[in-house]
């Protein structure tokens, strides 16, 4: 299945020249849904994992059904302000601007392996940012997830110590 058919581009959003990967019209038509969750399981199925680490909001979609499937715990990061608990915090620039992501600090035990789920690798510094808090707290990244991918961003070469994956790939602008 051609999963590249069910994302829809809107243009400027969320700011002029951006052309946003909008993958909700793939999380509608529950084959695409479902086959989308298949392909990334299975580029990960045979990873041990102790944590599936996903990041607010469209990384916690598949990043929750992943950690079921996988037989791991689900750890979300989120933005400033939205965890009630003691949290460690990472800012990075992305390619709108600047922002900043936070861990509880007790998410991630010293030795676990860690999966780490995101909707779209663009530049790469968001989920770059979270590799830094999972190793700040002792965790050993064992493979990145994306659904789609922005090749001509070059995020991979942030991430490029870790095994990455991506299911979707755009080429060019």
């Amino acid at each position: 299945m051609e999963l590249e058919k069910f994302i829809r581009d809107v243009p400027d959003f969320p700011k002029k020249g951006i052309i946003f990967k909008d993958i909700t019209t793939l999380l509608k038509d529950k084959t695409a849904f479902k086959e989308a969750l298949n392909q990334l399981y299975d580029k990960v199925k045979n990873l041990q994992v102790d944590k599936v680490v996903a990041i607010e909001a469209r990384g916690f979609i598949f990043g929750s059904l992943l950690a079921e499937k996988l037989d791991a715990g689900f750890v979300p990061v989120r933005k400033p302000g939205k965890l009630p608990a003691e949290k460690i915090s990472e800012s990075y620039q992305l390619e709108y601007g600047v922002d900043t992501l936070e861990i509880h600090s007790d998410a991630i035990q010293k030795g676990e392996k860690v999966l780490i789920h995101d909707d779209l690798l663009a530049t790469g510094g968001t989920v770059e940012a979270v590799c830094k808090m999972i190793e700040r707290l002792g965790g050993e990244i064992v493979g990145i997830i994306f659904l789609i991918e922005l090749d001509f961003l070059n995020g991979r070469e942030k991430l490029k110590k870790y095994p990455v994956h991506s299911i979707i790939h755009y080429g060019t602008e």
